[in-house]
């Protein structure tokens, strides 16, 4: 069971519309099931695809116990309506047939349970979905497909044949929809039947050159031996084909290929009898009380991609008319390879999918924190990213509907996100090499949009202060979480030129506080000094001068170290308010977007940064905490009833959040820098994370429960927390909310790893992970163990500082997965200071 129902929230009922649990792997698109156990937004052919249907797409179930009367159903509870539309519900969504009288949704990202209920049909069935998930291991984590497991039990005092039947319209080449909403094609789509002794099902192909964008192939399979099969239906303008589909599964329980594909007379449109649908069965008789798998595998394959973003960004398309390859298809030659795989592979990477789940759910990390993590984690597996061949990572910041939002893994989006640089730090690695060594100029100015990732003309654009400084400290985060030097020696030279441009560009009077224009995240500039560009500045110099002492530039490092020191107490001094950091200006009207005298909700960011990275207080401590706690205490609503916002909208009526901006001491500017009465959940969880940083961990969880309650299914999907698009990037901060909890610090360079729990007490139980390993850490009254649950661990040192004994060390520590280490209190009778 991935969700066990007892010990998690009620599940969401068939009325959870919003609820989507999307399917796929990193870079790989995405198919999502939604609360009733349909099939939803088939979005595989790397482009997003919010509502997309497949016509006739469908899994159905026949139940005939020995002597009774034979129930067939497709497997989805009943349609809740609104049942309107111009035709009803179109053909392809087959709403006349019956379904199932209820279904509960149980899903803790990346496993999900849907269980179905319906006193007619005899047995009783649940359905098990997930795509492998293998932390450090971004190629496991890739997989373009799916593993749908139906569970069948028998309660009956009698024999039962189970016939469940997946059905899919061939999705390679389409084009779009006509009114009818059933798919256009380009090409001509086949169906084939295949069975190479181990796996048997359905291929899904189109007779598309390899080079055209469209151009890929789908495979519904099984393992199983027992099948049935009818690869492709009878097509014709009417229902024909599922009439004839659905009479004999009713009837018999079996399925027999079709002779003839079509008929003839009367002339049909051409672009309708292309339509490809195929339908594999498994059957199976099980005995009184028997339980059963019923194990289906989705795969897709869609190699090719333009050769540019064509994004509403407009950043240079010149080889746009090229095409591509995503990763995935350079380790398989098709989706019916890409299921050989997952079938071959499936108990490992099973369990290890499992042990992630169960390191993130099982233990003792507050659960909405846990149910933060894994759902935000789906934008690192949805249509806001992918990877291109050799695996270079790139990304949008989030996805619209039918297409991608603003392109180019903006740094300044980009910042916020901390989840794949603890979970796949690969992919981070190969962003700061694509920032540092293809984008920033020789003058030292970043793009923030990354174009090179294509091969085509970088941006040109005003560099981001925020994107640009943030960037380094992520460079250092990298390093110091892998060890990699080869990376600090490609970057650092890119770098140390981004961090130089800062004190000319940014610094009109030379005094270490930045103060001129300074484009940032808000897509507006701030002028004057604040401290959302400076506590980056500050935190990219202190990094800056770590990397500069690994890279034997003495001279550089205490540069930047004096630098840091007098810039962060002159900024202190000019901008704390004696509660929190102002923006300075003579006059913030003078120019549209300031914020002045208000409490932005990202105003010591940088510093948030900084903690994640490892590398301390780069400002006052005692300063930092009453901002941050400032930025709870007026930027919260618990309600927004009363909120007035002209803006975007992301939070409303008696809903919880926090504003980006709030103006307590009165101030506000007469227009108000762009987006400050919106709620953001990226920042939400950026501030939740940096409040436990600094102790104030109940304002944190507050802040997180608000989001979650946001997302109960019916008012927002669980899995999409949207911002300029779905998916949204920003909200991979929510990894940081591990690391601050756990109080994790990995130094791989030193060889150390290091926890400072800040909540669980003596109970904690949590996930962790490393450059090279990751696995659970367990506080108990008598001490603390580490187990590690996949990759290695080899440590000089380890220590764990114990809410009753303080520290607890041991060392050296050398662990394979599986392997734990036990880290024991001393006997206070032990003590060799007592008489």
């Amino acid at each position: 069971m991935p969700v066990h129902p007892e010990n998690a929230p009620p599940g969401l009922g068939p009325d959870a519309s919003a609820a989507a649990f999307p399917l796929g792997g990193i870079g790989t698109g995405n198919v999502s099931i939604g609360a009733r156990g349909e099939l939803r937004d088939w979005e595989l052919a790397n482009r997003p695809a919010k509502g997309a249907r497949l016509p006739f797409s469908f899994f159905a179930i026949r139940a005939a116990p020995a002597g009774g009367t034979a129930v067939t159903r497709i497997l989805e509870s009943r349609l809740t309506g609104p049942h309107e539309g111009d035709q009803g519900y179109y053909a392809g969504q087959l709403a006349g047939l019956p379904r199932l009288r209820d279904s509960r949704m149980f899903g803790e990202y990346p496993l999900l349970r849907v269980d179905f209920a319906d006193d007619d049909l005899g047995v009783q069935v649940a359905l098990t979905a997930f795509t492998p998930l293998v932390p450090l291991d971004a190629d496991a984590s890739g997989i373009p497909g799916a593993v749908l497991r139906y569970t069948v039990t028998n309660p009956l005092d009698v024999d039962a044949d189970v016939t469940i039947v997946g059905s899919l319209a061939n999705p390679v080449g389409v084009t779009g929809y006509d009114v009818h909403h059933f798919p256009r094609y380009a090409g001509q789509p086949a169906n084939d039947w295949a069975d190479d002794g181990g796996l048997r099902g359905i291929r899904f192909s189109s007779d598309l050159p390899d080079d055209d964008l469209r151009h890929g192939t789908a495979a519904l399979s099984t393992t199983d031996p027992d099948t049935t099969a009818k690869p492709q239906w009878l097509s014709g303008f009417w229902q024909d084909g599922v009439q004839v589909f659905w009479d004999e599964l009713c009837a018999t329980g079996r399925l027999t290929p079709e002779t003839a594909f079509s008929i003839d007379e009367p002339p049909y449109p051409d672009w309708f009898t292309r339509l490809r649908v195929g339908s594999l069965g498994i059957a199976h008789r099980l005995a009184p009380g028997a339980s059963r798998d019923f194990e289906f595998l989705l795969t897709w394959h869609f190699p090719n991609r333009p050769r540019a973003w064509q994004g509403n960004i407009n950043l240079d398309n010149t080889h746009a008319g090229e095409v591509v390859r995503n990763h995935y298809a350079t380790a398989y030659a098709d989706a019916w390879a890409v299921a050989r795989r997952l079938a071959a592979d499936l108990p490992e990477l099973e369990r290890h999918t499992r042990a992630f789940h169960g390191a993130l759910f099982g233990g003792t990390l507050p659960p909405e924190v846990a149910d933060a993590v894994g759902s935000t984690l789906v934008a690192l597996r949805s249509t806001t990213c992918f990877r291109l061949a050799g695996g270079r990572f790139a990304a949008w910041e989030g996805s619209f509907d039918d297409g991608g939002s603003c392109e180019g893994t903006c740094t300044h989006v980009w910042n916020y996100a901390q989840t794949a640089a603890f979970l796949f730090p690969e992919l981070e690695r190969d962003a700061r090499r694509t920032e540092f060594t293809h984008e920033t100029r020789p003058d030292g100015r970043m793009n923030f949009r990354a174009n090179s990732v294509f091969g085509n003309e970088p941006w040109d654009f005003h560099p981001a202060v925020d994107g640009q400084l943030g960037a380094i400290v992520r460079l250092f985060r990298e390093w110091r979480f892998s060890g990699d030097d080869v990376l600090l020696a490609d970057c650092w030279p890119g770098a140390q030129r981004a961090l130089e441009f800062a004190f000319t560009a940014w610094d009109t009077d030379g005094d270490g506080v930045l103060d001129s224009e300074q484009h940032n995240t808000y897509d507006i500039e701030f002028h004057g000094p604040n401290s959302l560009a400076n506590s980056m500045f500050f935190a990219a110099l202190t990094a800056g001068a770590a990397i500069a002492d690994r890279m034997g530039d003495a001279a550089a490092a205490q540069r930047y170290r004096d630098a840091a020191a007098t810039g962060a107490a002159r900024m202190d001094a000019l901008l704390f308010n004696g509660e929190y950091y102002e923006q300075r200006l003579d006059d913030v009207d003078a120019r549209r977007y300031q914020y002045g005298t208000g409490c932005l909700s990202d105003q010591v960011f940088g510093q948030l940064l900084a903690h994640v990275a490892g590398l301390g207080h780069v400002l006052p401590a005692e300063h930092v905490r009453s901002a941050v706690a400032a930025v709870h205490r007026h930027n919260f609503r618990a309600e927004l009833t009363g909120h007035h916002s002209v803006q975007r909208t992301y939070a409303l009526n008696d809903e919880a959040g926090l504003l980006l901006c709030s103006w307590p001491r009165g101030g506000r500017p007469r227009i108000p820098f762009v987006y400050s009465d919106e709620v953001w959940t990226g920042i939400e969880y950026q501030v939740a994370t940096h409040l436990v940083f600094e102790g104030l961990v109940e304002e944190g969880l507050q802040l997180v429960r608000a989001v979650r309650a946001r997302h109960d299914g019916r008012r927002r999907n669980p899995w999409n927390e949207v911002e300029c698009g779905n998916h949204y990037a920003r909200s991979l901060a929510s990894w940081g909310l591990v690391v601050a909890l756990s109080g994790a610090d990995y130094d791989a360079v030193a060889r150390t790893l290091a926890f400072t729990p800040r909540c669980g007490g003596d109970r904690l139980q949590t996930i962790f992970t490393t450059g090279a390993g990751w696995g659970e850490l367990a506080l108990s009254p008598g001490g603390a163990s580490l187990r590690l649950l996949g990759g290695r661990l080899d440590l000089a040192a380890l220590t764990v500082t114990h809410p009753v004994h303080g520290p607890l060390s041991a060392g050296p520590v050398r662990l394979a997965a599986g392997d734990a280490v036990q880290l024991t209190a001393p006997d206070p009778l032990d003590r060799k200071d007592l008489p």
